[in-house]
């Protein structure tokens, strides 16, 4: 859908994103989105530096994996090597973001403290619904040698945080799409769906490696109805390929009892909003799918990257608490699937206490959706944030 571009409203005029990819997708995913919504809606002109471009790659076609410096979108993307380069003040943007502390090389910091007026710094942080970020959001951490301060800045779910990203037309797009079945029946056949499988529980799976894929596998395929698990070309790879008998190549599918499974090759952004509005159940993982899941108003199963120590459970709670308190089933399926149950967990009645809740998920997420809205979104809030520090 064509959209205006809105004119810039704040003082920023040039940006910087550093991105290294440690969640293959998840990483570039997020800095990508709001890349691309800073110079759309905002008019900013965004650099962004990224290590991995084969994996920037996967989520955007149009990128050139041999090339160091290219244009994309409007935007400049940059090829960050291993090694420091030479920096100029004029190559500093007014805002430097270095995604989730990812330093950013210190020649461009000693460039960042050579400008006048110096860069607003921030380090945009990972999402995460503990408590104690609200108190650390924009907190300032000024540099130990030189006359530069960082400012810390999270996405978060509640009002005193950035927020999450956004887009300003995104949600009359999902709802123009959930809206008209012809124009889903339309995408998903791109990917070979049947109008059968069209007609039976829709699910989009993306997880990591560790998830109890193929003992869900096993319940579905005794579902007394029809399942359709759609999954992206690597995904689950191992249980993929036990099922259909053969390399789990995008393209290729097969049914056992209840179950079929498609592999999909992976797709551009916008696309993978679709897909995700046009599943009845959504399974993501990592924080980029994450957010998209619930801006697409359908219930969805989080896998959340895991870290030493489990450390990634108390994040987990932490968002269960808040998004799922009421939903017993939903929070014990999460649970399940991220490996945070100490006894023996039953599959077949976990999935089939949490399938009989998906009507009631859905309703909630409305109200989920209603209370995220509220927040504004994260690009804008970044942007005003910037607006007062400068």
């Amino acid at each position: 859908m064509h959209q205006n571009k809105p004119q810039a409203k704040h003082q920023t005029r040039s940006l910087a994103i550093f991105c290294k990819v440690v969640d293959n997708y998840g990483d570039i995913g997020i800095c990508w989105r709001l890349a691309r919504q800073l110079e759309n809606e905002h008019g900013v002109a965004v650099t962004l530096w990224v290590d991995d471009l084969p994996s920037f790659k996967r989520i955007c076609p149009e990128v050139a994996i041999d090339r160091d410096e290219q244009q994309i979108a409007a935007l400049t993307v940059r090829h960050w090597p291993d090694q420091d380069g030479v920096f100029a003040a004029v190559d500093v943007a007014d805002i430097v973001i270095e995604f989730f502390a990812c330093d950013i090389p210190p020649g461009y910091i000693t460039a960042m403290a050579q400008c006048n007026p110096r860069p607003v710094w921030l380090n945009l942080e990972g999402l995460t619904a503990e408590e104690w970020v609200e108190g650390c959001h924009t907190l300032p951490s000024p540099h130990p040698r030189l006359p530069l301060t960082k400012y810390f800045f999270f996405p978060g779910f509640t009002n005193n945080t950035g927020g999450l990203l956004l887009e300003s037309g995104l949600e009359q797009q999902r709802r123009q799409f959930q809206s008209d079945p012809s124009a889903m029946a339309t995408f998903l056949a791109r990917f070979g769906v049947t109008p059968a499988e069209m007609a039976a529980l829709k699910v989009s799976l993306f997880c990591y490696p560790q998830a109890p894929v193929a003992k869900l596998f096993e319940v579905w395929q005794a579902s007394d109805t029809g399942i359709t698990c759609l999954v992206p070309e690597g995904v689950a790879a191992d249980a993929v390929q036990t099922f259909l008998g053969q390399d789990a190549k995008a393209g290729t599918a097969a049914t056992r009892g209840a179950l079929t499974v498609r592999v999909l090759p992976f797709v551009p952004q916008p696309d993978y909003d679709k897909l995700l509005w046009a599943c009845d159940l959504n399974f993501v993982r990592g924080e980029d799918s994450f957010v998209r899941a619930q801006w697409a108003g359908k219930p969805f199963i989080w896998h959340i990257y895991p870290q030493d120590e489990n450390l990634h459970h108390k994040k987990l709670n932490a968002f269960l608490k808040c998004y799922a308190a009421t939903i017993e089933n939903l929070h014990e399926f999460s649970l399940a699937w991220n490996g945070a149950k100490t006894e023996t967990i039953d599959w077949d009645a976990t999935w089939t206490q949490f399938q009989a809740d998906m009507p009631r998920i859905s309703l909630m997420s409305i109200n989920w959706q209603r209370q995220l809205l509220s927040n504004g979104d994260l690009a804008s809030n970044l942007l005003k944030f910037a607006d007062t520090v400068r």
